[in-house]
């Protein structure tokens, strides 16, 4: 909201600034293209499944968490693209209540879609990701794989010895 405020002093100096949308989240009329309850729903669910699923996947221990700062950039820069045209891309409760709180549009009104949404989007992609890294964690190893896991986490060597000294 601070972020919001700084933003909207900033432009409101300007002398024709109208505060209008002010980039809040919306539908129907206070959507980008027009788009439905339905499609903003639908749209903020989605993306923000997507994000939190690759976000925990990207950061689990089966990755390689050197490249998760990269893939869930793009991943965000993605669920914009995508998603900036329907409802102005939430996936984010604070950025949308922020914006609505200086919108002369009517935003406050819609906010409930913004933060019901990516509650239930968020839930999903956790889940799903559960869902996945359960099923990956429950395939079969061959013997040098855990072996491998084995030395991974004990510290130990293929003999059995100490790694560590």
């Amino acid at each position: 909201m601070l972020a919001a405020g700084v933003i909207y002093f900033i432009a409101s100096v300007a002398p024709a600034f109208q505060a209008g949308n002010f980039a809040s989240n919306g539908y129907g009329p206070l959507s980008p293209g027009g788009y439905s309850l339905a499609a903003a729903v639908t749209i903020e669910i989605v993306m923000t499944a997507f994000f939190v699923f690759i976000i925990l996947a990207t950061t689990s221990d089966k990755s390689t968490s050197a490249f998760a700062p990269i893939a869930i950039g793009l991943a965000l820069t993605l669920v914009h693209l995508v998603a900036i045209p329907v409802t102005n891309a939430s996936v984010n409760p604070a950025r949308s209540t922020g914006t609505a709180l200086f919108s002369d549009s009517g935003a406050l009104e819609q906010l409930w879609v913004f933060w019901t949404a990516p509650l239930i989007g968020g839930t999903l992609g956790a889940a799903l990701h559960r869902i996945v890294q359960g099923k990956a964690a429950s395939e079969p190893q061959t013997a040098d794989a855990k072996a491998a896991a084995g030395r991974k986490y004990s510290g130990r060597g293929a003999n059995g010895g100490d790694r560590r000294k």
